[in-house]
């Protein structure tokens, strides 16, 4: 008998393969060429004493007469090309929707499956207060009451040194300070970035960053500070609203214009508010859709408890 099968242990144990060897040639020649790469590139760039590309040039002479905007870049996206911006915005959409899609939870069948809503009503016409929907509420209640006895709101009431990881709902008290002083500043800044067009993107840097100020707050605060505005109903109701005054915004302008993404407002003085026309219209409606719709994405996939798997019994 071998010396393995004596001692106890299980025979015929397949060994181990062994990793395959390692080719640090080949990485250090790889990377080598992709330096030479990115130097040349980087050697490329024009200097600021270069000739200007010929569209960039466009963009200077037109900017300031034709849109009344002093930067360049914004009376492009939100104005020569602005139906450029039309198609990636409706990009965005189709991106929120495959994720809302994906990171579902499980829903309700009404009358798809007739054996499951048999089985249904025959529960409950034997054992009514045993039906399935009362075992589930009193289930869900009981997890409530479980979890909202367990989490305190803030960690500022567990003593210091106390083991275990920590539940409570919001941080300290340092934190959520730092987030009331932080948010409004924020908050401001991405309203200057839509209302002014001084900044490149306008509307769409907006957006992300009003999606930063509801991170930042559900980081320091928890969702119930924020479960009141971060729900899916409205955002889904102002992200649709968004886009369809992009879409009535840039469609009047056929009928008024001539032209789908025409510019038919009055231009306003340069480095005023109304200065640009539809271009800012266009800029602020890109921050209701871009915002809602970067809040609905992120939060579905902070919600995502679909398991993909069968439904409950399969075995």
């Amino acid at each position: 008998m071998p010396d393995a099968d004596r001692r106890g242990a299980a025979p015929d144990v397949p060994p181990v393969e062994p990793h395959p060897p390692h080719r640090p040639v080949v990485g250090a020649v790889v990377v080598a060429g992709m330096a030479a790469l990115l130097a040349v590139a980087f050697l490329g760039i024009p200097r600021e004493h270069a000739p200007l590309p010929a569209i960039a040039r466009r963009a200077l002479l037109e900017s300031l007469p034709r849109w009344h905007l002093t930067e360049p870049v914004n009376s492009v996206v939100y104005g020569s090309r602005a139906f450029d911006t039309f198609g990636e915005t409706f990009l965005l959409i189709a991106a929120v929707v495959s994720v809302i899609v994906l990171t579902r939870t499980r829903e309700a069948r009404h009358g798809y499956i007739g054996e499951e809503v048999a089985a249904k009503e025959e529960r409950e016409e034997i054992d009514p207060a045993r039906s399935p929907d009362a075992t589930q509420r009193e289930a869900r209640s009981a997890e409530r009451g479980e979890s909202e006895g367990r989490r305190p709101e803030t960690p500022d009431a567990t003593r210091l040194g106390t083991p275990g990881p920590e539940h409570a709902e919001s941080m300290t008290v340092i934190v959520r300070t730092a987030m009331r002083a932080v948010a409004p500043i924020l908050a401001v800044t991405g309203l200057y970035l839509v209302a002014w067009g001084y900044a490149p993107g306008g509307g769409f840097p907006a957006g992300a960053v009003m999606l930063g100020v509801i991170l930042l707050l559900y980081a320091g605060f928890g969702y119930r500070r924020i479960g009141l505005v971060v729900r899916p109903a409205p955002l889904e109701v102002i992200e649709l609203a968004g886009a369809a005054g992009i879409i009535l915004l840039l469609l009047l302008g056929l009928f008024l214009a001539g032209s789908f993404t025409a510019n038919w407002l009055p231009l306003a003085p340069p480095q005023t508010i109304r200065s640009g026309g539809t271009a800012q219209v266009f800029s602020v409606g890109e921050l209701v859709e871009v915002g809602a719709g970067l809040t609905i994405t992120v939060f579905a996939l902070l919600g995502m408890r679909h398991d993909w798997a069968g439904d409950e019994g399969d075995g």
